[in-house]
């Protein structure tokens, strides 16, 4: 009943850019909140950005500065503009959507591959 999607993702070489671009489809209410996480080979799922409804947002502290989240949680959809990449932004990101209006409902993405290597 519900999808989320990632696309976006690639290769690209240190300080270079990606933009990152989520959509949540189907049967989903009222969503809290949106966000992007990480996980690297042998690390845990971390969280990169989130946007919670009302525009208010937070990031990690590796990627301050040089990551910007924005989209809409009404229509579902989020995106990451990555710039300044750096090797140890390599990992899968994986959309996260979160509904809490109505119970604890949370979905997931597939996860998307960002490679970044000379």
């Amino acid at each position: 009943q519900v999808q989320v999607v990632e696309s976006g993702g690639g290769l690209v070489q240190p300080g270079g850019s990606l933009r990152l671009s989520c959509v949540a489809s189907g049967s989903i209410s009222r969503i809290t909140a949106m966000g992007w996480y990480r996980q690297a080979p042998g690390k845990q799922r971390e969280l990169v950005a989130r946007i919670i409804r009302g525009g208010s947002t937070n990031y990690a502290d590796s990627v301050k500065g040089r990551f910007t989240i924005s989209g809409d949680n009404a229509k579902g959809t989020v995106y990451l503009q990555m710039n300044s990449l750096k090797p140890e932004d390599t990992a899968v990101y994986y959309c996260n959507v979160l509904s809490l209006d109505w119970g604890w409902r949370e979905y997931w993405g597939q996860g998307t591959q960002v490679t970044v290597t000379s």
